[in-house]
């Protein structure tokens, strides 16, 4: 690509330089010409006046000796030679001057102009007026040489904007290639620098935001495996325990631990199947009000029984002024589910989860007895708090899907622990996009 760029620019000048250079050449050799047959002509007039007496009263003529390379020739009214150089009436310019005209022409290396000598306007004879072309020819070679030496500096210079041009042409090119293929082979970390150029910039910053999407994609999937594999985790767990507790007595019926398996495996088909619609964004846009009623009495059974097993209770107190949130059920379930969780693996006590109002916004408050959360919000949030003393098992998780419904997820008190879900309200008409205040711990019923 180089090359063609710098050929292009390199013959581009060349035809420049021939379209205005060739004529330039042939108007300077004719001007030159033109010159030198005026100055010719200039020297044959005077020496026609000069012997302009002596051609009439048929006297000697001497002394015709010119400056230069310039040599003159007298004939008669006849075309005979009367002095100087110069051949006879055989030449076309001489027969011109006889009858009042001025020849001009060659003759052989020589350029040629007669002029009449006359005496009361009567033609009483010719001078004829030669010098070598190459008076000419050589001034003129030399304003030739130097237009030569401009056009090759001037290609010369066009090669070297060309290659100028071209590195900087080719090389975010190249680059993208580089980009490209890099991107082909699975690095989606790729980025390409801007060069300057809109038109290739703008494919830059394409190729840019594809292999963002794809190491967003990428990533999202890695999330969407370690995420599947914590929140099937313990409804597996809880699968596992009920069908070896119906294994303990032989003689006990099977029945009732049957249905109650495969509730557990629809509930493990729907988390499976919410987790996969949420992280595709498959969810319909503009979600509306949330019943959270109607989802928490859905959810209510399995976690008092699963706390009932610890000696646990569960305590749910839904404020009656509380309005419906503007919300999808898959996330919000996923969000409460691992929010019990985390009460019921690491907390201690009664889990409560209380619902009321907060500033143009639903509060879900989700708690326990335990001794509390030491982490740092930051680590807690990213998935890094110590799983063996803390909650911060899939509140990463939790976290992304309440931002994703235009909520947010916050850690309300330390000890005891309150989380705290604040979900845009169904009758605030809030934008997706727009904050939800915070709700400190002192603000909590």
């Amino acid at each position: 690509m180089r090359t063609r760029i710098i050929g292009l620019a390199v013959w581009s000048a060349v035809l420049a330089i021939g379209l205005f250079g060739v004529p330039l050449a042939v108007a300077v050799f004719q001007y030159a010409m033109q010159v030198e047959r005026s100055e010719l002509q200039r020297a044959a007039v005077g020496v026609a006046i000069a012997v302009a007496g002596d051609v009439s009263d048929g006297d000697p003529i001497a002394n015709l000796n010119m400056p230069g390379s310039v040599q003159v020739g007298v004939y008669d009214e006849d075309g005979v030679w009367l002095a100087g150089a110069g051949p006879g009436m055989e030449r076309r310019e001489i027969a011109q001057a006889l009858v009042g005209g001025v020849g001009a022409g060659t003759d052989g290396g020589n350029l040629v102009v007669a002029v009449p000598v006359t005496e009361y306007n009567d033609v009483i004879g010719a001078v004829r007026a030669t010098t070598p072309l190459s008076t000419v020819l050589q001034p003129v070679a030399l304003v030739w040489g130097a237009m030569a030496a401009l056009a090759a500096f001037a290609v010369a210079a066009a090669w070297l904007v060309g290659r100028r041009q071209a590195r900087r042409l080719a090389r975010p090119l190249e680059d993208l290639v580089v980009a490209a293929r890099r991107l082909g082979e699975g690095d989606f970390s790729v980025r390409t620098r801007q060069g300057g150029i809109p038109e290739i910039d703008s494919v830059g910053n394409a190729l840019n935001h594809t292999a963002g999407r794809l190491d967003d994609l990428l990533a999202r999937e890695r999330s969407l495996s370690a995420d599947v594999t914590h929140q099937l985790r313990t409804p597996l767990a809880g699968l596992r325990l009920r069908l070896e507790a119906a294994l303990e007595p032989p003689d006990q019926d099977l029945r009732s631990a049957i249905i109650a398996s495969l509730a557990d495996a629809d509930r493990l088909e729907l988390t499976i199947d919410e987790l996969l619609a949420l992280a595709h964004d498959e969810r319909a846009t503009g979600a509306g009000p949330l019943d959270l009623r109607a989802l928490l009495g859905e959810m209510s059974p399995e976690w008092r029984e699963r706390l009932a097993l610890e000696g646990r209770g569960l305590d749910l107190n839904i404020d009656s002024g509380a309005p419906d949130p503007r919300a999808s059920a898959a996330a919000v379930r996923q969000v409460l589910a691992v929010l019990l969780d985390n009460a019921t693996t690491h907390g201690k006590g009664t889990v409560a989860v209380a619902v009321r109002e907060a500033t143009n916004a639903v509060a879900i408050d989700v708690s326990d007895e335990g001794r509390g959360v030491h982490e740092p919000e930051s680590v807690l949030f990213a998935g890094r708090a110590d799983q063996r003393n803390g909650h911060g098992i899939g509140l990463a998780l939790a976290r992304r899907l309440a931002e994703a419904e235009g909520g947010r997820l916050e850690l309300a008190c330390r000890t005891p622990p309150v989380f705290t879900l604040l979900l845009p309200s169904a009758i605030a008409d809030l934008s997706a996009n727009r904050p939800i205040p915070g709700v400190a711990a002192g603000d909590r019923g």
